[in-house]
């Protein structure tokens, strides 16, 4: 099983729509059309693909909040496909890429405080809770990048 993360592009974009989750996982997904026109019309969006194999079975997307820092708004993998190390693989991948970006020094995400799953998958990554985040909605996690 090969794991890689390509562009969305005319090919792709429809099966990234198709992308679903568990009922029980709904509150904790944006829905993935409305992520990729709000990367359509705004600067400093990165969307990708998850690709197992030829097939898309996940979608990332991450934004230059500032010349220093990378926010990743969406993660998810397919129903169909979780729980195979999918996210997992494809988060590093994701992580490789953005740490490649110039002069990035720390990397965020965002996810509930309900979801102890999400907080035990981030923190093995490296990723450190810091607080709430502006809204008071949900946690907010960063890895600090030395460079």
């Amino acid at each position: 099983m090969t794991i890689s993360l390509r562009p969305i592009d005319i090919h792709n974009y429809e099966a990234v729509c198709d992308l679903d989750v568990a009922d029980t996982q709904q509150n904790y997904v944006a829905c993935n059309m409305w992520s990729l026109v709000e990367a359509q019309f705004n600067q400093g969006y990165t969307t990708r693909a998850i690709y197992r194999n030829e097939e898309v079975v996940g979608f990332f997307m991450w934004v230059a909040q500032t010349g220093h820092s990378v926010s990743i708004w969406r993660f998810m993998i397919d129903l169909k496909f979780q729980q195979q190390g999918i996210g997992r693989e494809a988060l590093s991948l994701a992580l490789e890429q953005i740490k490649s970006l110039t002069d990035v020094k720390q990397i965020e995400i965002c996810y509930m405080p309900s979801n102890p799953v999400a907080k035990a998958f981030y923190s093995s990554f490296g990723f450190q809770e810091v607080g709430m985040d502006d809204e008071g909605e949900d946690m907010l996690a960063v890895i600090e990048l030395s460079q």
